[in-house]
C-alpha cells in the first residue's frame, strides 16, 4: 500500500460545540511523511500543530491539541473522517480555536473528503502489525481498553451508563471501509444532568439539538424545560416520556454507542502510524482513548528503536516447504539446513530452521554442551538467500549458486537444540550478471546470533 494525500482543496465552516465561534477549515494536499497537521492561520506566525497524541493538553468533552502558542480543539470526529477515509498526509488550516461540530457527527468531513478525492503517493505506507497485548486500566472510571494482535484493524466497544434510557450498548467495527456508512452519522450525546456542568465549565455555547443527542434519564418539570428552551433558543422543547430531549430521532438504534467508536476512530490517530489490531473498549471516553493512543505509540516506537525482527507464525502456510526447497536446492540430508520460507519478495526473504537435539553435527560438536557450529549457521543463511536469487530465473532447478565471497561475519550469541533460527536475507544491490550481494542476519526469538554479508554467483548446471 502506498501513502494517500487528497487532489483538491476544500473547505468547511460551521461553530465550535464549545465555543460557539465560527470556524473555516480548508484541508490541503500534503506530501509524503507530512503526516495530519493543523494550522491556525487567525494567529500570528500561523503556528502548525501536529496530530500526535503526546501533544494532547486536555481532554474535557472532546480532544485538545497544543503546541507553543497554537491550540486546536475537539479534533476527534475530523481525524476519524480522515483516518476512515485512507488519508495519511493533510494540512487543515484553521481560523479559529475549535473544529466546527457541523452536525455533531463524521459524515460531514466525510463527504468534504470525498469531494477532495484521493490522491496516491509514491511512497510506501507503513502499517504497524501488532505483535502483542496492550493493555489499558482505568480502575476509577470503570474503563478497560485492550488492543490485540489482528490481521486488519478492527474495534468492538461497549458502553454501560447504568442509564434506563440507554441500556448496555456495544458497536463493532469490522473493517474501516464500513466506517462510513454504519459509524460517521453517529451524533455526540450528552446525559440531562450534564448539562448544567456543562454549561458552569461554559462549554457548549454552540450546542444545538441539531447537532447532539441529549439523552433524558430522569423526569423533569416545566421550570427545567422553561431553562432548556431559552438555552438551545427552540420555543418548542418537549419530552414526551423519558428518552431524548425533544423526541430526536435516533439515526441507529445504538446511536451513542456508535459515536463512542467513531470516537475511538479519531483519537487513535493520535498514535500516528497506522496499525491491525482488534480494540476492544469499555466504557471508553477521550482520556482513556488519549492514554491508550500514548500506550500504543510508546509500544511502537520502542519496536521501531529494535532491529526490525520477522516475525513468525507457525500456523500461517509458509511460502515454501521442505518439498519445494528440495525442488530447488541441491543439497539433502544431512546438508539441507533450512525447513520453510515464510516470506519472500524482490528485494528479501525470511526462512526457518528449527535445531533439534537430532542434528547429526551435535554428535561431534562440544559433546555434552551442543552448540550448532557458526558455519553452518551461515552455511543455512546462504541456503535460504540462495532460494531468493535462484527465483530471478526461469528455471531455478537447472542453475546452482555458489559463495564467492563472505564478509563480515559476526556470531552474537550460542544456537543450542530447542532454538528456532530465522534467518533474513536483503539485497545489497540488484543482481547483475548473475552476482548476488546480501546482508543476512540470524535471530533466535528477538536477539540477533549472526550475522554476514554474503556474495554468491548464479550459474546454469551442467551435466556430469
Amino acid at each position: 500500500m502506498f501513502q494517500n494525500t487528497i487532489k483538491n482543496s476544500v473547505s468547511i465552516s460551521g461553530v465550535g460545540l464549545h465555543t460557539g465561534q465560527q470556524v473555516t477549515l480548508t484541508f490541503l494536499p500534503a506530501p509524503a511523511n507530512h503526516g495530519i497537521k493543523f494550522q491556525r492561520i487567525d494567529l500570528e506566525g500561523e503556528p502548525i500543530i501536529p496530530a500526535d497524541a503526546d501533544l494532547v493538553t486536555t481532554v474535557a468533552r472532546g480532544t485538545t491539541l497544543e503546541k507553543g502558542k497554537g491550540i486546536i480543539t475537539t479534533v476527534e470526529h475530523c481525524l476519524a473522517a480522515i483516518t476512515a477515509s485512507m488519508i495519511d498526509n493533510v494540512l487543515i488550516q484553521s481560523n479559529g480555536m475549535e473544529i466546527p461540530i457541523l452536525d455533531g457527527s463524521s459524515r460531514p468531513f466525510i463527504d468534504l473528503l470525498e469531494t477532495a478525492g484521493v490522491e496516491q503517493l509514491n511512497v510506501e505506507r507503513e502499517i504497524f502489525d501488532l505483535r502483542t497485548n496492550i493493555h489499558y486500566i482505568d480502575e476509577e472510571n470503570g474503563v478497560e481498553m485492550l488492543a490485540m494482535p489482528s490481521d486488519h484493524f478492527k474495534i468492538t466497544a461497549l458502553i454501560d451508563y447504568k442509564s434506563p434510557t440507554l441500556g448496555q450498548q456495544h458497536a463493532s467495527l469490522e473493517k474501516l471501509s464500513d466506517f462510513k456508512e454504519q459509524f460517521s452519522q453517529a451524533r455526540t450525546f450528552c446525559f440531562l444532568h450534564e448539562l448544567e456542568m456543562l454549561l458552569e465549565a461554559n462549554l457548549i455555547k454552540g450546542g444545538d439539538l441539531d447537532n447532539a443527542i441529549v439523552v433524558v434519564d430522569r423526569e423533569i418539570n416545566e421550570n427545567e424545560i422553561s431553562k432548556l428552551s431559552k438555552l438551545f433558543n427552540k420555543p418548542d422543547i418537549k419530552v414526551v416520556k423519558e428518552g431524548i430531549l425533544n423526541n430526536v430521532e435516533l439515526r441507529f438504534p445504538n446511536e451513542p454507542a456508535r459515536h463512542k467508536l467513531l470516537d475511538i476512530v479519531g483519537d487513535l490517530t493520535l498514535v500516528g502510524t497506522p496499525f491491525k489490531a482488534h480494540i476492544i473498549a469499555t466504557r471508553p471516553g477521550h482520556k482513556s482513548n488519549v492514554e491508550f493512543a500514548k500506550k500504543i505509540k510508546a509500544h511502537i516506537k520502542s519496536l521501531k528503536n529494535k532491529v526490525d525482527v520477522p516475525f513468525y507464525d507457525p500456523n500461517k502456510k509458509p511460502v515454501y516447504n521442505i518439498q519445494d526447497i528440495e525442488k530447488m536446492l541441491p543439497h539433502r540430508y544431512p546438508f539441507l539446513l533450512i525447513d520453510k520460507i515464510i516470506e519472500m519478495n524482490e528485494k528479501s526473504i525470511v526462512g526457518i530452521k528449527n535445531v533439534t537435539y537430532n542434528e547429526p553435527f551435535f554428535t561431534g560438536h562440544f559433546p555434552g554442551n551442543p552448540v550448532m557450529p557458526g558455519v553452518l549457521q551461515v552455511e543455512a543463511m546462504a541456503q535460504t538467500g540462495g532460494i531468493l536469487a535462484l527465483n530471478t530465473v526461469e528455471d531455478p532447478a537447472s542453475y546452482d549458486t555458489y559463495f564467492l565471497k563472505i564478509d563480515k561475519v559476526k556470531f552474537r550469541q550460542k544456537v543450542v537444540p530447542g532454538d528456532t533460527i530465522i534467518f533474513k536475507l536483503e539485497l545489497m544491490s540488484p543482481i547483475r550478471r548473475g552476482i548476488c550481494e546480501m546482508r543476512g542476519t540470524a535471530f533466535v526469538g528477538e536477539n540477533i546470533v549472526t550475522e554476514a554479508e554474503l556474495f554468491a554467483g548464479i550459474y546454469k548446471r551442467t551435466n556430469v
